[in-house]
């Protein structure tokens, strides 16, 4: 039988119980590391020591053959990509120590990686729950609230806007606008990330929307607000937001999450939604109905398509639950309700 001997065999020393201690005394006296990181190192080498017993390998004789076995098995059991690299990242500062110690000719962890964790799908409202949301008319006790907050979010789930290029949109163009919206036009000019601007289109209900929006903050604006005492910067106006809050000034992204949370409640929604996922639901309900992932990437304003196609994803989980709902031979019929006589 031939015998398989990598260089990491070639270099022997103390039992490994004692090479563990003398690391854990090094990280803790010498390195002086936080007493929480040396009991997180403890317990990833006691994960090494274990799994090098059941191998029936000293720790200076693991091979990358056995890391990439025991993170396997670690994945394969549940834990999750994160917690591997966390471990890894324990035992390759261990090996690293081996090797100054002279104790490995090699590290064995050196060019092994965790596995990849799933990027987590957004998370989108249904068509349906969309729309009642975009639909909710609140009672009118304050009709000025009302009209803003039904501007923004038909603009949020209507044109897949960032929360953060909502609160840049200026009532109209001018040379310090980050963004306005062009009425006649039914566009909206952004900023998105990377100071990139792009031209989203407005649909009829949003300009419907914002059409009631614009009556009332100008009435607004001129019942509560003093002209301004300092000059106004050149080019903008001092009240040039298009969607403000009680005293005039610009809107923030915290003050419209509260407010996009506050009226899917009202409007009946099962879970709270915050504007971001206004934009995911806008991404995945166009992609639903014109499978144009070129088009939705150039609305939502991503420089790579890798991003955007995350929403196939959902698209599928979209066909899948339609044919498991569906389809006649999407479910097994029921035990005893069918078979030969």
């Amino acid at each position: 039988m031939a015998i398989h001997e990598s260089i990491c065999d070639l270099v022997t020393g103390p039992p490994g119980d004692a090479l563990v201690q003398r690391y854990l005394d090094h990280v803790r006296f010498e390195k002086r590391l936080a007493q929480r990181t040396v009991a997180l190192y403890t317990l990833d080498l006691e994960k090494l020591a274990a799994h090098a017993a059941q191998a029936g390998v000293s720790l200076t004789a693991v091979e990358t053959g056995h890391i990439r076995r025991w993170v396997a098995q670690m994945h394969s059991g549940g834990r999750s990509g994160r917690g591997i690299a966390l471990i890894l990242s324990g035992w390759r500062g261990f090996y690293i120590w081996l090797g100054r110690e002279g104790l490995v000719a090699c590290n064995p962890v050196l060019d092994v990686r965790a596995p990849k964790a799933a990027k987590p799908l957004p998370k989108a409202l249904s068509v349906d729950d969309a729309v009642q949301l975009a639909s909710f008319e609140r009672a009118a006790n304050n009709p000025w609230l009302e009209a803003r907050d039904a501007a923004m979010v038909e603009l949020l789930y209507g044109g897949g806007l960032r929360v953060g290029e909502l609160t840049g949109l200026d009532v109209q163009a001018s040379d310090g606008a980050r963004g306005w919206v062009d009425l006649p036009a039914g566009e909206a000019h952004v900023l998105g990330k990377g100071s990139k601007r792009r031209i989203v289109p407005v649909g009829a209900q949003a300009v419907q929307a914002l059409q009631a929006w614009l009556q009332v903050r100008g009435q607004a604006l001129h019942a509560v607000l003093a002209p301004p005492v300092s000059p106004p910067v050149a080019g903008a106006s001092p009240h040039a937001a298009l969607f403000i809050g009680r005293n005039g000034t610009r809107l923030t992204a915290q003050s419209i999450w509260q407010r996009v949370r506050q009226r899917s409640l009202q409007a009946g929604l099962a879970a709270p939604v915050h504007p971001h996922m206004l934009r995911h639901s806008f991404a995945s309900h166009v992609l639903q109905s014109s499978s144009d992932l070129r088009g939705v990437q150039e609305l939502l304003g991503h420089a790579n398509i890798s991003t955007t196609q995350i929403y196939t994803r959902l698209d599928f989980q979209h066909l899948a639950k339609a044919y498991d709902a569906a389809h006649p031979r999407a479910h097994l019929k029921a035990a005893g309700s069918s078979g030969s006589k």
